[in-house]
């Protein structure tokens, strides 16, 4: 047993240092003579810190229905855009027009009675005038005539309430804009207080991010928008707005930056808040976009070492400007870097 244990720790040690070899070579690799690399420089600038936030209509309206009825006509679509005062739907009304018709009726009634009242009220005026009446019954021919004012002006208050009741079967656009989502179709039941259509405004956008109350922008400060996947990489917002309540819960505060007019963007979209570090200034990195590799959830460059061995490191990037990606952690000013990670890559 001694023997064979003599024997394990001999080829171990060999192995041992064999795959510490390997592990080594894995890390870095010898840079070409022929590879290019940039001296990383850093600029004087504010430091900013991105915050993740979505893209929102400052108008957006879920218009609902107000009375109960069958959906009888849809006439937009999901991504269609509309004039204030169009027709989006139409409720079966048919119950509510004949309601509406009776009142008229009934108000048509009522200024009948009215006219008759008024007519027995100036008999009866002129007969008392004469002695040939008293002052009791001029007086309830006078209440008779009041009355039926009253009546009159109450059947034309409850038919205007039918007219516009009415009016409630037939969905309209409260303003120009888009429709986002269509949520009945045809011979759907709608009810009151249901989502039927939802319209946003699309030259009112804005974008929404919750911050750390510790990292919120100071009075006078500029913030930055970044849409990824958009162009311009970076957009001044024209105003923003700190809400003055901060959540109990995660100590944040909601931070709104309203986009310049003209801006191609949809509701819903993801953003990025790019806020100065308070009351701090430093030196910012930036290295080519080229010497940027990514490997799945790795993202590095290759750093060459005092040897001349290129040795991936993972480093944080910040906002791109152009061909130049800010590096927020990872790299020193002074360190040199491989131009072209691909090329730095295949070394290996």
């Amino acid at each position: 047993m001694k023997h064979i244990s003599t024997r394990t720790a001999l080829i171990a040690g060999p192995l041992a240092w064999a795959i510490g070899l390997a592990f080594a070579a894995s890390a870095s690799v010898a840079a070409p003579a022929e590879l290019a690399t940039v001296q990383v420089a850093a600029a004087s600038g504010a430091q900013a810190n991105a915050f993740d936030g979505v893209v929102e209509a400052v108008r957006q309206t879920v218009i609902a229905a107000q009375v109960p009825g069958a959906v009888v006509a849809v006439q937009v679509k999901a991504g269609e855009r509309v004039k204030a005062g169009q027709v989006l739907l139409r409720l079966d009304a048919r119950a509510a027009e004949q309601q509406a018709a009776a009142a008229a009726a009934q108000v048509q009634a009522a200024h009948a009675a009215q006219e008759a009242a008024t007519r027995e009220f100036e008999r009866q005026k002129q007969l008392f005038q004469q002695n040939y009446i008293s002052q009791a019954a001029l007086e309830r021919a006078e209440s008779q005539h009041k009355s039926a004012q009253a009546q009159a002006a109450a059947q034309l208050a409850s038919a205007g309430a039918a007219r516009t009741e009415s009016g409630f079967y037939t969905v309209k656009a409260p303003y120009d804009g888009i429709v986002s989502e269509v949520s009945v179709v045809l011979g759907d039941m709608a009810m009151p207080g249901r989502a039927l259509v939802t319209v946003y405004d699309p030259a009112q956008l804005r974008v929404t991010a919750s911050v750390p109350q510790t990292a919120a922008p100071e009075p006078g400060a500029t913030p930055l928008i970044e849409v990824p996947g958009t162009a311009p990489a970076r957009i001044t917002p024209l105003r923003w707005q700190l809400l003055p309540s901060v959540d109990a819960a995660t100590h944040t505060v909601q931070l709104r930056l309203e986009l310049p007019p003209g801006t191609a963007l949809s509701p819903g979209m993801f953003a990025r808040a790019w806020l100065p570090v308070r009351g701090e200034a430093g030196q910012r990195i930036a290295v080519p976009a080229s010497a940027v590799v990514r490997r799945a959830e790795l993202t590095g460059v290759y750093v060459i070492g005092t040897d001349g061995r290129a040795l991936l490191r993972q480093v944080r990037l910040g906002p791109v400007n152009g061909n130049q990606v800010e590096v927020l952690s990872g790299l020193k000013a002074g360190e040199r870097v491989a131009l072209d990670a691909q090329s730095a890559a295949k070394g290996r």
